[in-house]
């Protein structure tokens, strides 16, 4: 693993839905969390805008904030995408992992770990096949789906826990 920037262990993942619930969520992450940008559905000029006030919270609050697919100048790296700093890759099975250990992920984000409105028709994968999956990987790998504090500490092989509802609650 490439040492560009500390890694954090707590995420929020951005999301359409979160509407100005946004600012609250980013306002509950502590200092050293990261935030992954998506918004996927805007136009390409409000998802700048938008990816923009988010970086500028994020800087005042210490946290990480890198942009999906797109890497935008001044993001700390990337999700799912090509650049610099810190890219990290989603999951769902083993062959997702394979790939991003050859695309040269620093972080895997494996899901669902539980059943979430994110994807409400994906069969969440449980604590033991999450376990299993994260034995297999010498990457840092980030339960996400339906995930909290507490679902968190009942993890084995969990390096740390995304969600988005969970710091929106």
């Amino acid at each position: 693993m490439r040492a560009r920037h500390p890694l954090p262990r707590l995420w929020l993942m951005t999301d359409d839905r979160q509407g100005e619930g946004l600012w609250d969520a980013l306002a509950r992450l502590p200092e050293g969390a990261g935030v992954v940008f998506r918004h996927y559905s805007l136009a390409e000029p409000e998802r700048r805008a938008l990816f923009e006030d988010v970086r500028h919270t994020a800087r005042e609050r210490g946290l990480v904030v890198l942009s999906a697919g797109t890497q935008f100048p001044g993001a700390d790296g990337v999700h799912n995408g090509h650049g610099a700093g810190i890219r990290t890759a989603s999951a769902h099975g083993l062959g997702e992992i394979r790939r991003a250990e050859r695309r040269g992920a620093d972080l895997i984000f494996l899901s669902p770990v539980f059943a979430t409105r994110s994807h409400a028709d994906a069969q969440p994968l449980g604590p033991l096949r999450f376990a299993s999956l994260a034995r297999r990987t010498q990457l840092p790998v980030v339960a996400l789906g339906g995930m909290n504090e507490t679902r968190f500490r009942s993890l084995r092989g969990a390096y740390g826990w995304a969600g988005i509802d969970a710091w929106s609650a």
